[in-house]
């Protein structure tokens, strides 16, 4: 049911930098629409760092405390990836509605499970897809609504990062049983669902993947081709490889090329619209960028959410439109392992890649992805 319209108390679960760096500093931008009441983290220090700097009163290092004492109406939860499942459950189970950092959960079985733990008008869990909310963003999904720039025929998206061997040495990353994958589940993630929000549904896909140079249990390096059920074709690189770090995105139409480079978010600078040579109109096409110039970011994003929490409704990037990612994932990982394409059709609960990204199968995942690369893993 909606909820009344202000203040949305709010409790954060994880204190660590994303909480810190990032989602405070959203929640503090959205003024009195919100009241922070209590943070919770396994190590007490961090939650009473964190909760002295931001001026909160409840610092706890149980969830399930922390949710029957203070009831909030959002929980936010900026966990490693393993604690997201759990986390999540439990906020809906006390009745709060879920803000959960990416990637949503380690495989399509647990979000399926989370779920199934929402209920019809709210509370629902939604995931942090910033980069959907920014204004140029927005504006491409009404070009692409009302056809304005033509069918959808190329779209490249890469993510290109550099993380270097000390990046890893943090416990849960870049293993299986707590961060899920490598750079297609944890960095990639992002330009994909911007992809896939901007594009649709996806048919096939055929993808590769590598441990080319960091000591990891997942691969650092995937590429893919994407069919998309509109007809278009994808191309997707995720590395942790790249030196000169960018993230791309750009789709050909027929009347239109749009591109978008930056790193980690963008604004309408970061944007091009090339019209095709065909189209000369320039009232027309001075009609394709936004006017108002709103960034990418987790404090647009958390807008959205708060009106949808007080409308009663399903925000974006939750239920069947959150999930889309997670299944383009599973699909890229069981291609790059079984070395044939998949179809999103196969990735239900009989598929062992359903279950685990590494088909539950870790043994033959690791020799897939070393395969001929040990030799370079050692010397770096």
């Amino acid at each position: 049911m909606p909820l009344p319209p202000t203040p949305i108390r709010v409790a954060v679960a994880g204190a660590g930098g994303i909480a810190s760096g990032v989602h405070l500093p959203a929640l503090a931008a959205a003024g009195e629409a919100v009241r922070v009441t209590a943070v919770c983290d396994l190590d007490p220090a961090r939650a009473g760092e964190l909760a002295d700097a931001h001026g909160i009163p409840g610092r706890y290092t149980d969830l399930a405390a922390m949710l029957a004492a203070e009831s909030p109406d959002l929980l936010v939860v900026a966990t490693p990836p393993v604690a997201h499942r759990e986390a999540v459950i439990a906020g809906l189970r006390a009745g709060a509605w879920v803000w959960c950092e990416k990637p949503p959960t380690l495989s399509l079985a647990e979000y399926d499970e989370i779920a199934a733990c929402e209920k019809e008008g709210g509370p629902y869990a939604a995931y942090v897809f910033q980069h959907r909310s920014g204004s140029a963003a927005r504006r491409l999904r009404r070009h692409l609504a009302t056809g304005e720039l033509g069918r959808p025929h190329v779209a490249v998206c890469n993510t290109l990062w550099y993380r270097g061997h000390d990046y890893f040495e943090v416990p849960w990353r870049a293993k299986w049983a707590t961060e899920g994958g490598g750079p297609t589940m944890g960095h990639g993630i992002h330009q994909m669902d911007l992809l896939l929000d901007l594009l649709g549904d996806w048919d096939e896909v055929h993808a590769v993947a590598a441990t080319l140079g960091r000591r990891t249990e997942t691969e650092d390096v995937s590429f893919a081709i994407v069919r998309f059920a509109n007809g278009a074709i994808g191309s997707i690189v995720n590395s942790v490889l790249s030196p000169r770090e960018t993230s791309y995105l750009r789709f050909d139409f027929t009347d239109a090329t749009v591109e978008v480079e930056h790193l980690y978010g963008y604004d309408n600078s970061h944007w091009r619209w090339t019209p095709a040579p065909h189209v000369t109109d320039q009232d027309r096409i001075a009609g394709w960028p936004p006017e108002k110039d709103v960034p990418s970011s987790h404090r647009a994003q958390l807008t959205e959410v708060l009106a949808a929490m007080r409308a009663g409704e399903r925000p974006p990037a939750s239920g069947a439109d959150g999930r889309r990612v997670m299944e383009l994932i599973t699909g890229m990982y069981q291609s790059a392992f079984t070395g044939r394409p998949v179809t999103r059709a196969e990735l239900g609960p009989p598929n062992p890649f359903y279950h685990a990204l590494n088909g539950g199968d870790p043994a033959r995942a690791a020799a897939v992805l070393r395969r001929e690369h040990e030799e370079s893993s050692d010397r770096d």
